[in-house]
C-alpha cells in the first residue's frame, strides 16, 4: 500500500491534467487493464519519489556590494539536485555567484549551511555541499540528451514544495546564445513554462537527471518557425561530466578561464547592438558605451552574438589588449579594452 506522501505525490501531479495518463503522461503507456495500470502508478511513484527527495532548496544572500547584486539581487533563492557522493549538490551559478551565505534545505526540512565547491562560468553550473556531516541524501544519475526526442514528456521540479512539480515537453534541442556573454552550443527548450525555474531539476522517465534550470523565456520555438511558444531553458546535466573533476579539485574549469569585457549586446536586424556596460569592467574603461554597434574584433569581421563570444574566447588571456571597432553615429571608432579574466572579477568572500 502506498503512504499518504505518496499518494499526494501523485494527486498534486495530476491537478492539472483532463487525460487518464499519469504524472509521467506520455513518458508511460496508457493503461489497457487494471494490472498494468497498477504497476505504472507504482513505477511512477518511484520515479516521482526518487527526484523529489534529491532537490534541497538553496537559499542565497550575496556579498554586499558584489556587482552581481545589481542584476541578480542580494536574496536569492532556487533549487539544487543531489547529484553524488556526500551530498554534492548541483545548481545554477547564478544562485551562488558572489555570495557570502549559502544554505540548503532538503526534502525532509533539515537545514544546512552549505559552502561553494566550484562555479563553472562557461556551462552555468556551480556544486555546493553542506557545510555539516550529515546522513546521505538521495542522489540522482545524470542523463544524456542522446537519449532525448523532441516531443518527449518529462518531469520539471523545484525543491519547494509538492506544488513544484510539473509535467513539460521537449520542444527543441539546439544552441544558446545570452545577452550577458555566455553561449551553450547545445540547450534544452520546453514548455508549458515553470515559474521555479532557477536551479530546478529536469528528468526523463527514468529519473535521469536531464537539465538544470536557467531561464524563462517567452518564446522557446527554433527562430524558423512563425510561432511563439513561452517556456524555459536548461542546460544538459551531461556538460557536467567532463568538467567534474577539475571543479572539484580547483574550484573551476579551463574554459571559464577566458577574456571578458563586461558587456550585454543582442542581434538585430542581423547587427549586434550593446544593450548595457558593467561598470568598472573592461568594456567600461574603453569607453564602449549601450548604442555601440559591433562591427569588428581585431579587423575580423562579426557576423553574430555567438561568433563574437567565441572570437573574444578564443583569445589568450596573456594578450595585453583586443581592438573593438564599433559604430558609433554612424561612424567606425576603434576601442582598445584591455583582456581580463572574468574570474579576477568575481568578488568574494572575506578569507577566500
Amino acid at each position: 500500500m502506498r503512504s499518504a506522501t505518496e499518494l499526494t505525490l501523485v494527486r498534486e501531479l495530476f491537478k492539472n491534467f483532463s487525460s487518464a495518463l499519469f504524472v509521467m503522461g506520455a513518458m508511460c503507456m496508457s493503461f489497457a487493464n487494471a494490472q498494468a495500470q497498477s504497476q505504472s502508478v507504482e513505477a511512477s511513484v518511484a520515479i516521482i519519489k526518487q527526484a523529489q527527495q534529491a532537490l534541497v532548496l538553496v537559499t542565497t544572500r550575496s556579498i554586499e556590494g558584489a556587482p552581481s547584486e545589481r542584476t541578480l539581487g542580494r536574496s536569492r533563492q532556487g533549487t539544487g539536485v543531489v547529484i553524488g557522493p556526500d551530498n554534492l549538490i548541483l545548481t545554477i551559478g547564478y544562485l551562488v555567484l558572489e555570495t557570502e551565505h549559502i544554505e540548503v534545505r532538503t526534502f525532509d526540512q533539515r537545514q544546512l549551511p552549505a559552502r561553494l565547491v566550484g562555479y563553472d562560468q562557461a556551462t552555468g553550473f556551480a556544486l555546493i555541499k553542506p557545510l555539516i556531516p550529515s546522513k546521505p541524501l538521495p542522489a540522482v544519475p545524470l542523463g544524456n540528451t542522446q537519449t532525448l526526442t523532441r516531443g518527449d514528456a518529462l518531469l520539471v521540479a523545484a525543491g519547494t514544495d509538492l506544488r513544484s512539480l510539473a509535467a513539460t515537453e521537449l520542444i527543441d534541442i539546439r544552441p544558446f546564445t545570452g545577452f550577458w556573454e555566455y553561449h551553450l552550443d547545445q540547450a534544452l527548450y520546453t514548455s508549458p513554462p515553470f515559474a521555479m525555474h532557477s536551479g530546478a531539476g529536469l528528468f526523463n522517465k527514468y529519473g535521469e537527471l536531464m537539465g538544470i534550470g536557467s531561464l524563462v523565456m517567452n518564446n522557446v520555438m527554433p527562430p524558423q518557425q512563425p510561432v511563439s511558444l513561452p517556456g524555459n531553458m536548461f542546460v544538459p546535466a551531461e556538460l557536467l561530466g567532463p568538467i567534474l573533476n577539475e571543479l572539484l579539485t580547483t574550484g573551476t574549469s579551463l574554459n571559464s578561464q577566458r577574456p571578458w569585457l563586461g558587456l550585454n549586446a543582442q542581434e538585430r536586424n542581423g547587427r549586434i547592438v550593446v544593450t548595457r556596460v558593467s561598470p568598472n569592467s573592461p568594456a567600461f574603461q574603453a569607453g564602449l558605451k549601450p548604442g555601440h554597434w559591433l562591427m569588428a574584433l581585431n579587423g575580423q569581421a562579426i557576423e553574430s552574438l555567438a561568433g563574437f563570444y567565441k572570437q573574444v574566447w578564443a583569445l589568450p588571456l596573456s594578450s595585453k589588449q583586443l581592438q573593438l571597432t564599433v559604430l558609433e553615429n554612424s561612424s567606425p571608432k576603434v576601442l582598445n579594452i584591455a583582456v581580463q579574466d572574468r574570474n579576477a572579477s568575481i568578488a568574494k568572500p572575506a578569507g577566500i
